[in-house]
């Protein structure tokens, strides 16, 4: 892509930049494509994928014709459009002793700040209207998570004196929930935390019954285990803390470490991914094969995201997660992880 009407690459940045912030639907697909043309122009990992697919970035006319990174490259490579030089904050994956771990490189704070506020407060409400109480161990462990990077900006914008982070205080975090229920404001209450770690609290031996009491309470589920526990299904797991929090439904949050848009599921494991964000199913043996929900689908496939808000980094990703589309548009199911025995496809992790 050449430099358009002699715009430098910060200028055109600029453009795209303003648009993601405030993109609705009907625009999502052509600002995608740009966003496509300037990161196959300025994002050398990608470029060079694109070329060794002997793909024509100029030829790309739809979402499904656009070739997805695979993740894995954000394990092996600083995937980075437009930059040289490495960003102030830099997000890891977590990741068992010996494992390579991937590495999100965050040039724009406010950006990622905008998109994941907006996000929620579009399936929620706004943040001043709840207390936020994060229950990450494993991620807290660590000062490199995107998770707690964005539910430091969320418990800060909460404004609320009960909001924080808990490790392995339990017993404070419940304190802080029987004042709430004792003493109702009108807020939510949102609790979220990392799957094994809300099961530990289930199993626990403290009394939770006064969380029935709490108005407005929502528990939600990040997912992972991390090698905590043995691996459940989601509707195990669900039913499990359904009936120790006494909630009707468990809601969840669909991101990681790579992406910096979220989806969120208010219940029954169906997500609705943000205003930045788009998901597009590829064919389990075939990864160049893409689907858009538009085409309708009942099959499994492998996730395809589109996340706007990866800007500065590769916003076509191809996880290795496994989902199928949800019957509402755009809605989509997580169904699991591919095996690595199970990937197929060129990944030129040479480059």
């Amino acid at each position: 892509m050449e430099l358009q009407n002699n715009k430098t690459i910060a200028e055109i940045r600029a453009g795209l930049r303003e648009q993601i912030v405030t993109v609705e639907p009907v625009d999502f697909e052509p600002l995608a494509l740009r966003v496509f043309r300037f990161q196959a122009e300025y994002n050398p990992v990608y470029k060079e994928y694109i070329r060794h697919l002997g793909v024509d970035p100029t030829r790309i006319t739809a979402l499904t014709e656009i070739p997805f990174l695979p993740i894995q490259f954000f394990k092996n490579h600083r995937v980075a459009t437009g930059h040289s030089s490495d960003a102030h904050v830099v997000f890891q994956s977590s990741g068992t002793t010996g494992q390579a771990t991937s590495h999100h490189h965050l040039y724009d704070e406010p950006l990622y700040k905008a998109i994941s506020y907006r996000i929620f407060q579009h399936t929620y409400g706004d943040l001043n209207h709840f207390h936020i109480l994060a229950l990450l161990p494993s991620y807290l462990e660590r000062n490199n998570s995107s998770l707690v990077y964005m539910m430091q900006h969320f418990i800060e914008e909460s404004e609320s004196e009960y909001s924080g982070f808990y490790l392995n205080n339990a017993g404070e975090m419940l304190h802080r929930l029987h004042h709430l229920a004792e003493n109702p404001d009108g807020k939510g209450v949102l609790l979220l935390g990392v799957t094994f770690a809300l099961l530990d609290l289930a199993e626990s031996s403290f009394d939770l019954s006064f969380l029935q009491k709490i108005e407005h309470f929502t528990v939600m589920d990040t997912g992972g285990m991390k090698g905590r526990r043995t691996e459940l299904l989601r509707e195990e797991v669900h039913d499990m803390l359904t009936a120790s929090f006494g909630v009707p439904v468990i809601h969840s949050e669909y991101g990681m470490t790579e992406l910096l848009s979220q989806g969120y599921s208010q219940g029954n494991g169906l997500f609705n991914p943000g205003h930045s964000m788009r998901i597009l199913l590829r064919d389990i043996n075939d990864p160049f094969a893409v689907s858009d929900h538009n085409l309708g689908s009942s099959k499994t496939g492998g996730i395809n995201v589109v996340d706007l808000a990866n800007l500065d980094t590769c916003s076509f990703i191809e996880t290795q997660d496994l989902g199928r589309f949800g019957e509402k548009p755009g809605t989509f199911y997580v169904m699991g992880r591919f095996d690595n025995s199970d990937i197929r496809g060129c990944n030129l992790m040479v480059i």
